[in-house]
């Protein structure tokens, strides 16, 4: 059981909540029901409806960079992954936790809590799955879950890999190899997360548990009744989808109905015009299959914690890492070369998107494309990757029976930066000064624990974003951003009026541009953020 003690705006004796943080990987705003999916998530949405949804809750649109962001309450480039894992030799592009932040488990720890984790980690360097000899975790420049805070850690190191013979899987400092004929990925990481807890509860102190999916993020795996399950959903194509997943947005007040759903993305057909109607159908249904058996593991999860009693001193958020993924896997790529693996029992793997080649078994290694992506982003523009709406909006989920009013929606502008502060604040937690008696960069990030509580209403504040060029600037209800393909180029939103961004209000509110440019261009110096082309120019060279 959880202890007692006291905690900051609590009476003495309340008790201090365990914490259970659930990110999910490459899922888009609208992929489950309680934010307007067709995909069965009765558990997630079960948590939905006993707390708090967020309308307006961001991420740093790439996998990494948010798990930096997440766990560290940085901006990415402060937390030293401003781009990916690559190290490009500048402190805040090394592809690795820098030594002046510190995690969310390192600061817990010293408040008494064990903190646990299973799943991706990526924040610790790359590793090269085709050359195994090279790995070296737990060297200077790929540190490890247990090296940063984490009593125990079950999962993978690197990013993207195969549901059924992932690479880089390691318990704490050991490299492990699937067991069972029946593995899946999925299934493992809700599984080890649940024995975690479990043996967490019985030790007197409260626990943080990080479960870090790697669903729904290609390679379309999923258990074949699953895949069937979905078959034929999506019979009726993409923009059937879309506008039916707005309705249920609209309808429950996710979503401004004066919001026009953005138009359906420039380079994806019409479905009457798609010669393999019955692929595209079965790639959706894979996609929804990995989401469904991600969501029955949560549910296990949940469950086990009700069944230990800790339901009403438990606080559990979940939130995805950035946009759906509009990445198309090409057979005969060398980026399908490098991910290209053999199955547990030495089959080669078919690589790429090829119609016929029904996605799911573990040898086939394909994704669902922008058609679809631009489907899990309803209503929004854009994908993982952009800092448009539809790379950077993430549901999140918070519950905790008792303390946050269920069925709940707040408008509170938020951004992964906020997570460690919200942990640390529910647990009484001080945010360290030092790490290893080395000064440690300041967290950006506020506490939500007040508008979690009903203690404070929706306020203004400002955010930012930059990713590989890509760069946005929230401030109110006002939005700068700007596409590094864009040669520089801003556009201006007003995101009450236009939160799916369709009316550039650059020229004809020049002062709010220039404002907004200017306070981007003061934070990026500030944290580090440096030209996307002076990057690229360094790496060619």
């Amino acid at each position: 059981m959880a202890e007692r003690t006291e905690r900051p705006g609590g009476a003495e004796g309340a008790r201090r909540p365990n914490i259970v943080l659930i990110l999910v990987d490459d899922m888009g705003f609208a992929d489950i029901g309680s934010y307007g999916s067709e995909i069965d998530t009765p558990n997630l949405d079960r948590l939905a409806h006993r707390g708090m949804r967020f309308t307006q809750m961001y991420n740093c649109a790439r996998c990494c960079p948010t798990r930096a962001s997440i766990l560290t309450g940085l901006y990415p480039h402060q937390a030293g992954v401003g781009d990916m894992v690559g190290n490009d030799g500048i402190p805040q592009y090394q592809g690795f936790l820098r030594e002046d932040c510190v995690t969310i488990a390192e600061a817990l720890r010293p408040a008494g809590y064990r903190a646990l984790m299973s799943g991706k980690w990526h924040v610790g360097g790359p590793y090269n799955i085709q050359q195994p000899a090279t790995w070296t975790p737990g060297d200077a420049a790929h540190p490890t879950p247990v090296q940063r805070g984490f009593d125990e850690h079950w999962g993978t190191l690197c990013g993207a890999g195969s549901y059924y013979n992932p690479p880089t899987l390691i318990h704490n400092d050991r490299f492990v190899r699937p067991e069972g004929d029946d593995f899946y990925l999925t299934d493992a990481i809700s599984d080890n997360a649940t024995e975690m807890l479990a043996r967490a509860a019985g030790q007197g102190s409260p626990f943080f548990l990080y479960v870090a999916y790697t669903a729904p993020h290609w390679p379309l795996h999923a258990p074949a009744a699953d895949v069937a399950k979905y078959r034929g959903r999506y019979a009726g194509g993409w923009d059937a989808v879309r506008t039916a997943r707005h309705e249920r947005l609209k309808a429950q007040g996710l979503v401004d109905a004066k919001w026009p759903i953005s138009p359906r993305d420039e380079d994806v057909p019409a479905w009457a015009d798609m010669p393999d109607p019955d692929y595209q159908d079965a790639l959706m249904a894979a996609y929804a299959a990995q989401i469904d058996r991600m969501d029955q593991g949560i549910g296990r999860i949940v469950a086990k914690i009700e069944q230990l009693g800790l339901a009403d001193e438990t606080l559990v958020l979940f939130l995805s890492d950035n946009g759906g993924c509009h990445e198309y896997i090409r057979a005969a790529s060398s980026w399908a070369a490098r991910l290209a693996v053999t199955t547990r029992d030495g089959r080669r793997v078919r690589m790429g998107d090829v119609p016929g080649v029904m996605p799911g078994p573990e040898d086939t290694y394909q994704s669902y494309n922008r058609a679809w992506a631009n489907v899990s982003n309803t209503p929004f523009r854009l994908f993982k990757h952009w800092v448009h709406e539809g790379g950077i909006a993430t549901p999140l989920i918070a519950c905790w029976p008792g303390h946050i009013p269920a069925g709940a929606i707040t408008g509170q502008l938020a951004h992964v930066i906020d997570v460690l502060p919200t942990c640390l604040d529910a647990a009484g937690a001080a945010y360290p000064a030092q790490r290893d008696g080395q000064a440690v960069t300041c967290a950006e990030g506020i506490s939500l624990l007040p508008t979690l509580t009903g203690g404070r209403g929706e306020f203004e504040r400002t955010i930012f974003w930059e990713h590989e060029g890509n760069r946005a600037v929230r401030c109110g209800d006002w939005k700068l951003v700007s596409q590094a393909a864009a040669n520089g180029r801003w556009e201006l939103y007003d995101m009450r009026q236009d939160r799916t961004e369709l009316h550039d209000l650059a020229e004809s509110n020049a002062p709010m541009t220039r404002q907004l440019q200017q306070r981007y261009g003061a934070w990026a110096e500030r944290i580090g953020a440096l030209d996307w082309a002076r990057i690229r120019r360094k790496r060619s060279s």
